[in-house]
């Protein structure tokens, strides 16, 4: 059930932020007037702005590289609480900048737990498991050898000469045996 949650959260996280750039890409040059008016910033980084925040939502929402993604979101809403939230004594303003330290705070959960299940590094972590447990099996399957073959006596292996024609057998010279003394065996 917490994995079930964590992914929900992640996903409306980044949903979040896909919206907000969409609104940003589709009028660069209201988010432009509104950036040069309220920040340090040129109105010409909006689109960009924009685009970084649809991108960054997308990679948070789909589980991918999740704490990359959370980092760099996290800088984000922070500077854009700094920038353009700054003004706390407007209750507008303050709500806004409420809602960015909730979303900071929501953020730091998914830096934090966002590599669990239902992610896409799951298989790769999946492939580096079953890659550990082959190198075991066969590591088992060496030990396993070296003594069923160190418990086995050892036969040993007498290698003939192979001759290339065959040879005949060669003559050995009998000695004549002399029984000397009688008895049947030779002295």
């Amino acid at each position: 059930m917490a994995t079930i949650a964590a992914i929900i959260g992640r996903i409306l996280i980044g949903v979040l932020f896909i919206i907000a750039g969409l609104g940003k890409v589709m009028d660069p040059a209201g988010t432009a007037q509104y950036m040069e008016a309220s920040s340090p910033f040129p109105g010409s980084l909006a689109l960009g702005v924009g685009i970084f925040e649809i991108a960054a939502g997308l990679v948070l929402a789909s589980g991918f590289m999740t704490r990359i993604a959370s980092l760099a979101l996290i800088g984000f809403t922070a500077l854009a609480t700094l920038f353009f939230h700054s003004k706390v004594t407007d209750p507008a303003v303050a709500a806004m900048a409420l809602k960015n330290l909730a979303v900071i705070g929501g953020l730091l959960m998914v830096f934090a737990y966002g590599q669990m299940r239902g992610r896409m590094d799951v298989i790769e972590e999946r492939a580096k498991r079953l890659d550990a447990e082959v190198r075991a099996a066969h590591a088992e399957g060496k030990a396993e050898g070296a003594t069923t073959v160190a418990a086995q006596p050892v036969t040993p292996v007498v290698a003939e000469p192979v001759a290339a024609e065959p040879v005949a057998p060669r003559p050995v010279a009998v000695k004549p045996v002399v029984d000397r003394d009688g008895d049947g065996r030779p002295d």
